[in-house]
């Protein structure tokens, strides 16, 4: 397998593609590609990106082409089994898919005002009021999660899963920029970044060369 992912410091859909590819425990070639450099445009238009419009992550396995982060966690779990990336209990893995399917579609205000930058701790400062409605709703649905079924572990649903994977750049953005949480969510977010996976991203992320200054402002543009 080889996946194709963006920039460790700022691309949170390539976080997603490679920790479930982590997860997934087989073997595979990682090609960092370098977002809005002189080549981005140039390179995105080869025959590698073709299937996902130039986007980033993209999964290639033999013949077979992946190029939605979710889409890469359900293919690999077809490949070595649900149990490794969502709960065995039918309520809790109902549950887990919802909570993955809505982080992926959802929080466009989270997404858009505040981007990723695992390099960075940004001052703190007041978020938008759809922030905050967002924020909300994530609590609530850690909340619930951790509440119903994540008595056998740290994570979401006890054990690190395919919910953690989809949430991880979330965690990443709220330390980033140091927005409100619940008081619960606090150990529930050291478990994160202290998971070996999310380790070796940032710490591979703290070693890229390049900087991107769109990213790497307080209050990043909206446009």
């Amino acid at each position: 397998m080889k996946l194709i992912i963006g920039n460790k410091a700022y691309s949170s859909w390539s976080l997603r593609g490679w920790l479930a590819c982590k997860q997934s425990g087989l073997p595979f070639e990682e090609v960092v590609v370098p977002m809005y450099d002189a080549d981005w445009e140039k390179r995105r238009s080869g025959d590698e990106f073709a299937p996902s419009s130039g986007k980033v992550p993209i999964l290639w396995d033999g013949d077979a082409v992946v190029w939605d982060s979710l889409a890469i966690v359900d293919y690999l779990a077809d490949k070595v089994g649900r149990e490794r990336f969502w709960p065995e209990d039918n309520a809790a893995r109902a549950m887990a898919r919802s909570m993955a399917a809505e982080m992926h579609s959802s929080f466009a205000a989270l997404r858009r005002k505040h981007s990723m930058n695992v390099r960075q701790v940004f001052p703190a400062s007041t978020p938008d009021d759809d922030v905050l409605l967002e924020l909300q709703r994530v609590m609530e649905i850690w909340a619930q999660a951790r509440a119903r079924f994540g008595g056998g572990g740290d994570f979401l649903f006890g054990q690190f899963g395919a919910a953690d994977i989809m949430f991880a750049p979330l965690v990443t953005r709220i330390v980033t920029y140091q927005l409100p949480i619940a008081r619960f969510a606090a150990g529930y977010m050291q478990a994160m970044f202290e998971h070996p996976f999310m380790q070796d991203w940032i710490a591979a992320a703290q070693e890229e060369e390049w900087v991107l200054e769109q990213f790497e402002q307080p209050v990043p543009a909206t446009a």
